[in-house]
């Protein structure tokens, strides 16, 4: 079975991930959305919130899982026995910082990375501009799927 790992915050999900993922499903028997849980860092929207989210878009699909995690994604994919990571490429700035993490993964656990790019159409929603739309009070619903709604 060729099982990915689509990580990310996914805080919150937008129409560009749902890109990746659904053209992922052609390359793949599982995709695995994993949310990685960083202590660190502040989330506009709950953990809870973000598999609901999810969960409900994907919920006819069954080779989409969707699950948490905390440390490194090599180590979670080597846990649920992944052997490849999925990640959406933006534009060129999104490829560099992308392509060192990939050689990392590699060097650290042997498992490769598949970039998709985004869909043109797409290609300029990031969770971080759905934020601050959703701050500053705009109209958020037509990037991201119905399922995510404010709380």
């Amino acid at each position: 079975m060729r099982r990915a790992v689509f990580p990310g915050s996914f805080d919150p999900i937008t129409l560009g991930h749902c890109d990746i993922i659904m053209r992922g499903l052609t390359l793949f028997d599982e995709i695995i959305l994993a949310i990685g849980i960083n202590a660190e860092k502040k989330y506009m929207f709950t953990l809870e919130e973000r598999m609901g989210f999810i969960e409900e878009a994907f919920k006819d699909e069954p080779k989409i899982k969707v699950m948490s995690y905390t440390g490194l994604t090599v180590d979670f994919c080597k846990k649920i026995d992944a052997q490849f990571i999925l990640r959406g490429l933006r534009n060129p700035a999104d490829f560099e910082f992308e392509k060192a993490i990939a050689h990392t993964n590699r060097k650290l656990a042997e498992i490769e990375t598949v970039f998709l790019l985004t869909s043109s159409g797409k290609s300029y929603i990031s969770s971080s501009i759905v934020r601050d739309v959703i701050r500053n009070g705009g109209d958020y619903t037509i990037l991201v799927p119905d399922t995510v709604r404010m709380k």
